[in-house]
């Protein structure tokens, strides 16, 4: 089925619009923060940054290394390079410091020796940061709203209070889009935030001062949210790992704004690490009780499982061809599965994926089991404060005197035009892809996918593509737990990456791929010490084979 006129419409006079609004906003936009004179962070210096989360803690536990030196060790890493990424936007370094000395004092008295602590505080000493629509206890909860600029968090979202509660330490909280619905991590409170690979280009959004905080090595492990990509697009931008469990795992309480209608299902919490083994043991602390219905602790034989690749989405008219960079990028990954595992990866079509941006804008409007419709986007703007016009905003924005960015009002002008129940015909696109993933998937398949079609956009390039999240936005839809993944750097010296789809509750076998891959691949690399473009790519073509 071809667009509607309708849709056909409203994409035009989107790009139309964008694209007349551009100029003024290079003019416009806030830059604080970024120093644009230099495009690259500093190299990583101190050994302790190259050193994942799970192994800090083992040396914490014995002592090879105190909780202090850590903590002070990343303070002076956020120090160095946040004035360039402008990713953190509140701190809690003395505290931290505070907390980090108890931890010492805490190893030095205990009697019970190193494995009571790993089994009752499996993260004690290591430093963590936390995307800023979380509530975390004393820093600031405005999601970037500037009528919430003097919300302080009075308790701890439970994901957050879980981590702490695992001995973690919390060094502050992190930049993200206005309201978490945006692909770039930008509002008029904090400001914008850089990539750390390339300071003109983006970190993705929500949580893309999580990704360019830990992708430029000023943490190891954080807390990010994802409704439509907001963990695993800035995975991939900042090329580290990003995990979007299976829905109901890990708890949503704590975040602003407030998920309504069906979104409660589409919403996730998860991890966001720069080293894969890091993941399954966050996942399981950030999950806690649930988390049992996982069964993390299982082990998993890759050698065993079924792959599937599906190059891209079909070629919707709305979203743009994946870059041929990251087209070869997965077809490495296939070739190395195939000749180190003995598996055979099967290439597929799937059709209903054409239609991934409809499914997602019409479940994420639809009304909840009570028949509410969800908040909308322009009552959360207003926070319950004066209602926000959006015509009237955008005439304020072009002379600079908005609170809002051009995204938001935008999303609320698209708002006006939507229906406020899907199509019959894309209810049945989604149920049928359901269906098909799921039997696809079962309990032991594996499916490639592409993160995005673009590498790293430059700043405010997203507003011309505005529909290119549809690649992860569909699985939020699906509640299908998905890992990104980072697989070296494109000629650009930007990352390259891919997402690994797995049946529900099957977090396990997309996590164990992840490790697998970054042995295979490298994983993560400091941005500082880039010089030139490291990846090489085959640029031989494969066959497909196309599911029947």
């Amino acid at each position: 089925m071809a667009l509607t006129r309708f849709e056909r419409f409203l994409a035009s006079i989107l790009r139309g619009a964008v694209g007349m609004l551009f100029a003024v906003f290079q003019l416009l936009a806030p830059r604080r923060g970024a120093d644009r004179s230099a495009r690259r962070l500093p190299p990583i210096t101190n050994p302790l940054l190259r050193v994942p989360a799970m192994r800090l803690a083992r040396m914490i536990r014995r002592r090879e290394v105190t909780s202090v030196e850590v903590v002070q060790t990343y303070i002076d890493r956020i120090q160095e390079i946040n004035p360039l990424i402008n990713a953190m936007v509140k701190d809690r370094f003395s505290l931290a410091l505070q907390e980090a000395a108890q931890v010492d004092k805490l190893i030095e008295e205990e009697t019970g020796g190193e494995d009571v602590l790993e089994d009752r505080l499996p993260l004690l000493g290591v430093p963590f940061t936390v995307k800023e629509a979380f509530s975390l206890q004393g820093m600031p909860n405005s999601t970037g709203l500037v009528s919430r600029r003097g919300v302080i968090s009075a308790t701890d979202a439970p994901p957050v209070a879980l981590l702490k509660r695992a001995g973690a330490i919390p060094l502050g909280v992190t930049n993200c889009s206005e309201l978490c619905m945006w692909l770039e991590s930008h509002n008029r409170l904090y400001g914008i935030t850089n990539n750390p690979y390339d300071l003109e280009r983006i970190p993705g959004g929500s949580s893309g001062g999580e990704g360019s905080i830990l992708g430029g090595g000023g943490s190891v492990i954080g807390v990010g949210s994802d409704v439509g990509g907001s963990i695993r697009i800035p995975a991939f931008f900042n090329g580290i790992f990003g995990h979007k469990p299976t829905s109901g795992v890990v708890s949503n309480v704590g975040q602003f704004p407030l998920a309504s209608g069906q979104q409660p299902g589409f919403l996730c919490t998860g991890p966001m690490c720069r080293y894969a083994q890091d993941l399954l043991p966050m996942l399981r602390v950030m999950g806690g009780a649930n988390a049992d219905r996982l069964s993390l602790s299982s082990e998993v034989d890759l050698k065993r499982l079924r792959f599937f690749s599906v190059p891209h989405d079909g070629g919707s008219p709305l979203v743009s061809p994946v870059d041929q960079q990251l087209v070869l990028a997965q077809r490495r990954v296939v070739e190395r599965l195939e000749a180190d595992l003995g598996v055979k990866v099967q290439q597929l079509k799937i059709p209903q994926l054409k239609y991934s941006f409809q499914i997602w804008s019409a479940m994420m409007g639809a009304p909840g089991k009570d028949g509410k419709q969800p908040t909308s986007f322009a009552e959360l703007m207003s926070d319950h404060g004066k209602k926000v016009w959006p015509l009237w905003e955008m005439a304020k924005w072009t002379v600079g005197l908005s609170k809002h960015t051009v995204a938001a009002i935008g999303l609320v002008l698209v708002e006006m035009f939507q229906r406020s129940q899907p199509t019959q015909f894309i209810l049945q696109q989604k149920e049928s892809l359901q269906k098909d993933l799921e039997e696809l998937l079962g309990t032991d398949g594996v499916l490639l996918y592409p993160s995005h079609p673009h590498l790293a956009p430059k700043h405010h390039h997203p507003l011309f593509t505005p529909f290119n999240f549809s690649y992860t936005g569909i699985f939020n839809i699906l509640g299908l737990p998905v890992t990104q993944c980072p697989l070296g750097l494109s000629v650009e010296g930007l990352p390259l990456g891919l997402q690994l789809v797995v049946g529900k509750q099957q977090d396990r076998l997309s996590l164990a791929t992840a490790v697998f891959l970054e042995k295979t691949f490298g994983g993560w690399r400091d941005p500082g010490s880039i010089a030139t473009a490291t990846t090489q790519l085959d640029t031989g073509r494969g066959t497909s084979m196309t599911k029947s």
